[in-house]
């Protein structure tokens, strides 16, 4: 199974998340962009521009893309989601199974 890991950051912690997944072969695929994002923090209202990635990867490797996720972020709680793709497009997911290993 597959699914996409999805988790907001600084730009600053954008670079060394997506390199770090990649090279350690964690995971097949990023997109990045740009978001605004308010949210209630300790009690308070805070807005800030944030970056978005979308990380593909198998469902198995979740845990590790997790873990490794929360040993680069800056953030005391970062928003790391896993959802799963229950189909996609054959050559895609073989492409992805083929640059993570499986």
């Amino acid at each position: 199974m597959y699914c996409i890991v999805i988790t907001t950051c600084r730009e600053e912690d954008e670079e060394k998340i997506v390199t770090t997944l990649l090279n350690e072969n964690l995971v097949a695929c990023i997109n990045s962009w740009d978001v605004n994002s308010a949210y209630i923090w300790k009690g308070r209202v805070e807005r800030e521009r944030e970056r978005m990635l979308f990380i593909k990867t198998r469902r198995e490797n979740y845990k590790k893309v997790e873990n490794r996720i929360r040993q680069l972020h800056s953030y005391e709680v970062p928003e790391i989601l896993c959802i799963d793709v229950k189909e996609g497009y054959s050559g895609y997911l073989e492409w992805i199974d083929e640059v993570v290993g499986w």
